[in-house]
């Protein structure tokens, strides 16, 4: 009982400051009104200066060519409705992303539980953790048991949190589609109703979110003092029952409801900042220490070898660094590159006929196959346009020319060539015919193969090997044995020429070869320049991973419409009203995503069909029918370029 009398009074405390807050602002802003000046002044707080990033369109009547336009930037019906959605969109947006990644962390094993807790927390949750091993004598349970209530209780604060504002999203949504018609006819007329509609709602966002803080377990993992509970300014009974509003009256309950904007703001701010993920360099300290730790012995390692410490190392090292680059594309790079440049006369020949096709003048090919016969100018009597076409080509195309076929000029030179061979080949068949003449006592015809003349001489070296010393002496074995090594020597000329021919005809082949690692190179950097242009981490950017996170989204969109659906055919209106505030926040995202691709091509908003953006308007619309929506996801998926599969685009 005297808990109850003690809640009762409170609540009538909280009445009497609400009322009382109230009323000295309205004795404010009355006095406020004699000075011109000062108008501005109270319509500051709402009028932000900032620029709003596009979010989903109010749900207003499509009857209209234009409903946006009729409400315009000066109704505060439409900027009050405006900055409610964005605050509450952003406010989403920021759960969403940290539940997901609690979400990620309570679907991974007991191990990766166990290393979050241990090494993503930072070092101060590292020793802890380490020195609760030792003291547990290097049992888990405890840690897995930690790890699941650190990760549930996260899981369980931020999905309350979105569940209430997506609910709250849903309300509003809805009541806005009911008087759309008022707003677009009258907007100043029906703001006033539309205020209290609003502050009804702010009272059952209040009673659901405002009890978090006690939510609170003896045991809680989180750090610091909890958030205090929410309470929100409420409009009086009186002001509520007014049928008709004075502009003072207007303006304080707008006041009250910015009052709660930045109430709800720092309330959720607060609860997801002790529930949220931990930041990049939080999850990645151990990377981040081993780095700074092997970058330090680096840097002293450096500093010992430089000109500090009186080493002269490091600049030996950087000097031979530099030539060794210098040579490597010297070798690889400057001279492949210029290889590439060597065609033959046909090749030259279809390269004028292109010049003359590209630039509709047969007088600059003519003037470049002559250049390229005889070096001549031709046209003597030409005009002076020509003349001038000549000179230029002739101190430049001659130029190009000759640098093209100078680096196998100069590569071709000392090369294994076919009149060595056939002078080798032709005194081995001297030394074979006069061989055999002087071991069989007979003439042999000058066209006498090689084969036979051979045979005849490794026969008598077969004979002769009978008695080496003596026939080495006074034999014919020291002939014979010269004659084979004149044949092999002819044999190793033959190989070579083979191969240079082999390399001469792959010349270019290997200069590509060569300039692979130069290219790779440009590839690389190629890359990573293509990544940062096109910011391909996000659903906005322009890449692959850019376009599969846009086609997510409308998978999302239509899970989410087939589960609004449900609970709407089992009876469960609250869950209804949640679900559909998500779908909401995931159709915002969409339409922020895909905003400025379908400006691009054309099909944001299209004068004979509907475009892109009335597909996603109709997709928020609570009235359809969800058959007709899945309808409008399927076409979105099938027609617009921003929505369509990479490789269909290919």
């Amino acid at each position: 009982m005297e808990v109850a009398s003690q809640t009762e009074a409170e609540t009538e405390s909280n009445g009497v400051k609400t009322l009382i807050s109230f009323y000295s602002n309205f004795l404010w802003n009355r006095l406020t009104t004699f000075f011109p000046s000062s108008r501005k002044i109270s319509g500051f707080y709402r009028r932000t200066s900032r620029k709003r990033r596009a979010f989903l369109p109010l749900p207003l009547p499509s009857s209209s060519l234009d409903s946006s336009l009729i409400i315009t930037k000066e109704s505060r019906a439409y900027d009050v409705l405006e900055d409610i959605m964005e605050h509450i969109f952003s406010n989403l947006h920021n759960i969403q992303k940290n539940l997901q990644f609690w979400q990620s962390r309570a679907e991974g094993s007991s191990a990766r539980k166990v290393y979050f807790m241990l090494c993503e927390r930072g070092p101060k949750a590292f020793l802890n953790g380490t020195a609760q091993l030792f003291r547990e004598g290097f049992s888990m349970q405890h840690l897995y048991r930690s790890s699941s209530a650190h990760i549930s209780e996260r899981i369980a604060v931020l999905t309350t949190l979105r569940y209430s504002l997506a609910t709250f999203l849903a309300q509003l949504y809805m009541e806005v589609e009911k008087c759309g018609e008022e707003l677009v006819k009258d907007p100043e007329k029906s703001l006033s109703s539309l205020l209290v509609t609003i502050n009804d709602l702010f009272s059952k966002l209040e009673a659901s979110i405002g009890h978090l803080h006690a939510m609170r377990q003896s045991d809680s993992s989180v750090d610091g003092s909890y958030s205090f509970p929410l309470l929100l300014e409420k409009l009086p009974e009186v002001n509520r029952e007014g049928s008709q509003w004075t502009d003072c009256e207007i303006r304080d309950s707008l006041n009250l409801v910015y009052q709660n904007l930045h109430k709800l703001d720092e309330y959720i701010s607060q609860v997801v900042a002790k529930h949220q993920k931990p930041r990049k360099i939080t999850l990645y300290w151990t990377s981040y220490t081993c780095g700074a730790i092997g970058m330090s012995i680096c840097s002293i390692w450096l500093v010992r070898h430089s000109s500090l410490m009186g080493s002269p190392d490091l600049e030996n090292w950087i000097c031979e660094a530099k030539d060794s680059t210098v040579g490597f594309f010297r070798d690889h790079v400057e001279q492949p590159k210029n290889s590439n440049a060597s065609f033959n006369d046909g090749v030259f020949v279809r390269c004028a006929s292109l010049a003359a096709s590209s630039f509709n003048d047969a007088t600059i090919a003519n003037v470049i196959l002559c250049l390229y016969v005889d070096g001549t100018a031709p046209f003597a009597g030409a005009s002076s346009a020509e003349d001038d076409v000549q000179i230029y080509l002739h101190s430049n195309l001659l130029a190009i020319r000759d640098e093209l076929f100078e680096t196998f000029r100069k590569r071709h030179k000392g090369m294994m060539d076919i009149e060595e061979v056939q002078l080798t080949s032709n005194s081995l068949h001297r030394m074979l015919l006069a061989f055999s003449e002087h071991t069989k006592g007979q003439k042999f015809p000058e066209n006498a193969s090689d084969q036979e003349l051979l045979e005849i001489v490794m026969s008598r070296y077969e004979k002769e090997l009978m008695h080496p010393i003596q026939n080495l002496l006074s034999g014919e074995l020291a002939r014979a044995l010269l004659i084979q090594v004149q044949k092999l020597k002819l044999d190793i000329e033959t190989a070579m020429l083979e191969l240079n021919q082999i390399l001469r005809a792959n010349e270019i082949n290997f200069a590509i070869l060569a300039a692979l690692p130069a290219f790779f190179l440009s590839l690389i950097l190629l890359m990573l320049v293509r990544a940062w242009f096109k910011q391909d981490s996000k659903a906005e950017g322009r890449g692959r991973v850019a376009r599969i996170q846009r086609r997510l989204l409308i998978v999302e969109v239509e899970k989410r419409i087939i589960q609004y659906q449900t609970y709407v055919d089992q009876g469960l209106e609250k869950d209804a009203q949640c679900m559909l505030g998500l779908m909401l926040y995931s159709l915002d995202r969409l339409f922020h995503s895909v905003e400025r691709h379908a400006k691009a091509t054309g099909e944001w908003q299209c004068a004979c069909v509907l475009g892109l953006k009335q597909d996603i308007i109709d997709l928020a619309k609570p009235g359809l029918h969800p058959s007709y929506k899945l309808k409008v996801t399927s076409r979105m998926e099938r027609m617009y370029d921003c929505l369509l599969p990479s490789l269909k685009r290919q």
